[in-house]
């Protein structure tokens, strides 16, 4: 037998214990940038994209599940850069809730809604780390798991004063003390290491900037990367000055200026997320908005926390806020900061920090969306940034964020066409991870 029949026959043999898929007749946008493709097809091959292309120039595998896809359209699953997990419980934040059963439940209700990788922001135990060594070892079936661990703040600092959060975060108060807690966060490998600098509009204690500096040069020593969450601009300065390598928040005091700009391109740092509905959410709930009738939004949210949604006493509770009337312009200057950043070049990612009590994972993600293409950002920079952009932070772009040969099969596929209008996000019809698809 020739050489080349024994390769056809490995091949065909391969293919038949293989479980393979073909998508077709989509419309695809792959996440790179490049214009959409009409007509194309997918070979998926163990959860892997083996082929992607023309449907007419790519042929079927013997015993391949076909998926006639005709009128849809086809984008990478959207990768969230900040989120939080297991610890809420409708409004309710508390560490006791931090199970298996809350944590997965989280990540089954982002891959609902096409959210099929989080990035979990300092808010976790232990077990986040079995979670994702399993995930890892596997084809999973809900959203990958990212995380930072715990996060680090200062003794008695923003946010140990959150309803939920005291003993969540490492509290520092000497470089020695940062030194250990690196050192014991590193044994586990984490994605990301997180600092809280802020002082919550002057009411808490902020992190020392000294320690700050300290937890990123240790971190950096460790082989870890590191996101601030920060509000004011000078400390935003500090930290990318000092070698931070993502903001995990926008500035909200004022505009972002030249100098700014000029460090985070000198240094490499990244717009991690804006978390535009992070700030929406300080003031939305105080009427009761157009989303709380919203199929869309209701399916994943208990009718309890809808109704106290609507209710005229947790509406008053938001408005009563001291700073309540400060709120819409920090959501504002967000807008206008990220398309200041991302028309200067510098480099920004996808995220909102989602699951602490009234930050909805899942709906939040598509309409955060949906106010960074408000803030400037066209609908394509948007699905860039939220696929492509985000895997490159995380330093996964080899295997997530586009929908290319060779990467795994995270997509969603949709009813209308997100580049004509970035709310078709919301029109999911199918959602697949590592080429399984999400039950609904």
């Amino acid at each position: 037998m020739s050489r080349i029949g024994l390769l056809t026959i490995l091949c065909c043999a391969a293919f038949a214990h293989a479980e393979t898929k073909v998508l077709r007749n989509f419309t695809l946008i792959d996440g790179s940038g490049r214009p959409p493709a009409s007509n194309a097809a997918m070979v998926i091959v163990d959860g892997r994209i083996r082929n992607v292309g023309p449907s007419k120039s790519i042929q079927s595998p013997a015993g391949a599940e076909e998926v006639d896809l005709r009128g849809k359209y086809v984008m990478p699953g959207i990768i969230n850069l900040h989120g939080h997990l297991g610890n809420v419980v409708d409004l309710t934040q508390d560490p006791k809730f931090y199970t298996r059963e809350n944590v997965e439940k989280n990540l089954k209700t982002y891959a609902s809604y096409g959210v099929t990788s989080v990035l979990s922001m300092g808010t976790d135990k232990p077990l986040i780390y079995q979670i994702r060594d399993e995930q890892r070892r596997t084809r999973p079936a809900m959203t990958r798991v990212y995380t930072a661990g715990r996060g680090f703040t200062g003794a008695g600092g923003y946010p140990t004063t959150v309803p939920g959060m005291k003993g969540v975060p490492y509290e520092v108060s000497t470089e020695a003390d940062v030194a250990k807690d690196v050192a014991e966060l590193s044994r586990n490998h984490p994605d990301l290491v997180k600092i809280w600098v802020d002082d919550h509009l002057g009411k808490q204690k902020k992190i020392p900037l000294n320690l700050a500096k300290a937890i990123i040069a240790d971190s950096h020593r460790a082989g870890l990367r590191v996101g601030a969450h920060i509000f004011y601009l000078e400390d935003a300065k500090a930290l990318v000055a000092a070698g931070l390598d993502g903001l995990a928040h926008s500035v909200r005091d004022q505009p972002v200026d030249e100098e700014l700009i000029g460090l985070m391109k000198s240094h490499g740092a990244w717009q991690q997320a804006a978390t535009l509905t992070r700030e929406a959410s300080t003031f939305v709930f105080a009427q009761p908005p157009p989303f709380l009738n919203d199929p869309f939004f209701t399916r994943s949210v208990s009718p309890s926390v809808v109704q106290t949604l609507k209710s005229k006493a947790y509406q008053s509770k938001i408005a009563a806020d001291p700073d309540f009337a400060k709120y819409p312009a920090f959501l504002e200057t967000a807008k206008r900061n990220l398309k200041r950043l991302a028309d200067a070049g510098v480099k920004y990612g996808f995220g909102t920090d989602t699951g602490p009590p009234a930050r909805f994972p899942g709906f939040f993600e598509h309409w955060e969306m949906q106010l960074m293409v408000e803030a400037g950002l066209t609908p394509a920079q948007v699905i860039g940034a939220a696929t492509r952009n985000s895997a490159e932070f995380l330093g996964v772009l080899k295997d997530f964020g586009t929908l290319e040969a060779g990467k795994w099969a995270d997509l969603i596929v949709l009813g209308k066409n997100p580049l004509a209008d970035i709310r078709n996000t919301r029109t999911i019809e199918a959602v697949y991870i590592a080429g399984n698809r999400v039950k609904p």
